[in-house]
């Protein structure tokens, strides 16, 4: 199975430049924002997303090579991205992650919240400098749909009353509109056509649905150490993911243990036998597979090229999690 590592290996390099900017960027403000920022980054992530808007733009280049701008997009869109997952932890509660303490576990709720905060200012001075108002809107439309997600997320909870649409639509706003708006602000900044512009996007956004659609399904399959949170901790919070809608189809029961919130001793192992005894986790895979197939057919218009070709392999390896 292809690594995250091996998949970026093109733009390697520029990653590393990139980790370097990121902290001169941040600058010598206050020390604790400072010092919970660089805890963030020294966390080692796998920067996947801004790897992306690197493989994009060098693939989109004439010559191969990479502009200051396309850099500085690639440094934004990690910023805004590690930005939303400090303030997901603090609204998770979770205390680690990548196997390191959170912000706020490791400072407070308060500074992780102020170090989120800070995290989007410096992106957004950062998008404004770019001078170019079609990358600033597609990048400020990201921080209004993060946070339209998390709170759909918080008013969703054990509704078993929302649609599928509502869970895709938490999904894109979540995970797919980063990935999809900074693909399309890297064509932006390369001067490609509407019509291309418009497959950049998709293969963004049905390569982010993908994702989260994968992670939903681990969410029931997979252990607590290759989640990096208790496994199915999402249906006890009250987060209805694919696997759960396609169960309660099945079992018209399952709504009835998730509507008492698992009150009752037994109701979410109950409720987790459903899931998984169920053609829920099948039919969940199918729809990936979907998702990853129009994500990897909406870049078939590019140019032959080593970043081309890693871009295209991203959707399989988007599915090998699952194996």
């Amino acid at each position: 199975m292809i690594t995250v590592t091996e998949l970026l290996q093109p733009v390697e390099t520029d990653l590393e430049t990139l980790l370097g900017d990121l902290r001169s960027l941040i600058g010598a403000g206050h020390p604790i924002l400072q010092a919970a920022a660089e805890h963030l980054f020294s966390a080692g992530g796998k920067r996947l997303r801004p790897g992306i808007v690197l493989l994009l733009s060098r693939a989109l280049a004439e010559d191969g090579q990479l502009t200051p701008r396309h850099r500085r997009l690639a440094e934004i869109t990690e910023m805004i991205h590690t930005a939303s997952l400090v303030h997901d932890d603090v609204v998770d509660e979770a205390s680690t992650r990548r196997g390191v303490d959170t912000v706020h576990s490791r400072f407070d709720a308060r500074v992780a919240v102020l170090a989120g905060d800070f995290l989007f200012a410096q992106a957004s001075w950062h998008l404004a400098n770019l001078d170019d108002l079609e990358v600033v809107k597609l990048l400020s439309r990201v921080i209004m749909d993060l946070a339209d997600g998390e709170v759909k997320q918080g008013l969703f909870r054990f509704d078993t009353a929302q649609t599928f649409e509502t869970y895709l639509e938490k999904s894109y706003c979540k995970t797919a509109s980063l990935i999809a708006n900074s693909a399309r602000a890297a064509g932006v900044l390369s001067d490609c056509s509407s019509t291309e512009l418009d497959g950049l996007y998709r293969f963004g956004r049905q390569l982010g649905l993908a994702f989260q659609v994968v992670d939903d399904i681990l969410d029931f399959t997979g252990s607590d150490q290759q989640l990096g949170k208790p496994a199915a901790s999402d249906l006890a919070s009250g987060y209805l993911t694919a696997p759960t809608f396609y169960a309660m189809e099945e079992h018209p029961g399952l709504q009835a243990l998730i509507s008492r919130e698992f009150a009752e001793p037994g109701d979410l192992d109950h409720a987790l036998e459903m899931v998984r005894s169920s053609r829920a986790i099948p039919r969940t895979r199918e729809l990936a597979e979907i998702f990853a197939r129009e994500s990897r057919d909406s870049i078939g218009w590019m140019k032959d090229s080593a970043c081309k070709r890693a871009l295209l392999e991203l959707p399989d390896f988007v599915l090998s999690r699952l194996y």
